[in-house]
């Protein structure tokens, strides 16, 4: 899923900005909106109806609210919410410290900019966006397993060991996802898999949080298992992807460590 917010001035009507950035998006798939709103405390509200659903509730940030999204929508928008780490559209405002996108009024934003801004965006996935991902395959009549790989960031190797409070990863632009894109493909062609899926993380992701995910949808649960390590095993050592840990004492890009 594609994420872009969107912070408009007090002068500015929101949805003179929202309404035209969700009629574009909406010619090319379906779109989520993550708005501030008030909600019943310590409850969350559901609302449907013959055209959908609406939902309210408590203790999700914009970013894994936007994540809760990403299972069943192309794109996600966040409203009113300047410091999300996601590209921000800024109309008549200066709250967002480095806009993709700025504008003095509705008027004068140019949508093809948006969605520039939209598409040069780092994906939000999941492991229930991916597995929905390769459920959609047109070969899933033919699947009778789907196994899948969570890494996450460790807080300590033993017991007594200096505390990782967060990794920070950043990716050879346009290079790891070509590469990643070669290793799901060539893993399809192998007997009995039907479809791969990966994402891996970029940014100051904290310790106890997911980083990579890889899915497997295949006919048995052999081939399956054995695609899912390959998988994960191509991607650590193939995929140009930097990381940087930060303890409690120090912070150190690893590949400038020596072993």
């Amino acid at each position: 899923m594609q994420p872009l917010g969107v912070v408009t001035g007090s002068d500015v009507e929101a949805a003179s900005v929202l309404d035209p950035i969700l009629d574009r998006l909406e010619e090319r798939g379906t779109v989520g909106v993550v708005r501030e709103g008030r909600a019943d405390a310590d409850r969350t509200v559901y609302e449907v109806d013959e055209t959908g659903w609406a939902a309210q509730g408590t203790g999700l940030s914009p970013e894994a609210a936007l994540s809760k999204l990403a299972e069943d929508h192309d794109f996600g928008l966040l409203l009113g919410f300047p410091e999300a780490s996601v590209p921000q559209v800024a109309v008549g405002t200066d709250a967002v410290a480095e806009p993709a996108v700025a504008a003095a009024s509705a008027a004068g934003l140019d949508l093809a900019d948006v969605e520039a801004a939209i598409e040069a965006a780092e994906p939000i996935e999941n492991l229930d966006s991916l597995i929905a991902q390769v459920k959609a395959s047109p070969k899933e009549d033919l699947a009778g397993a789907i196994a899948t790989f969570t890494g996450r960031v460790r807080a300590k190797e033993g017991p007594d060991d200096e505390v990782t409070e967060s990794l920070t990863f950043e990716k050879y632009e346009g290079v790891a996802a070509e590469r990643m894109a070669e290793i799901e493909a060539e893993l399809e062609d192998w007997d009995g898999v039907l479809e791969v899926a990966m994402h891996h993380r970029v940014g100051r992701i904290e310790r106890g949080e997911d980083i990579v995910f890889v899915v497997v949808l295949a006919g048995h649960r052999e081939e399956a298992f054995e695609a899912v390590e390959a998988g994960i095993n191509r991607l650590k050592d193939e995929v140009p992807i930097f990381k940087k840990e930060t303890t409690e004492a120090e912070e150190f890009w690893r590949h400038e460590r020596p072993v």
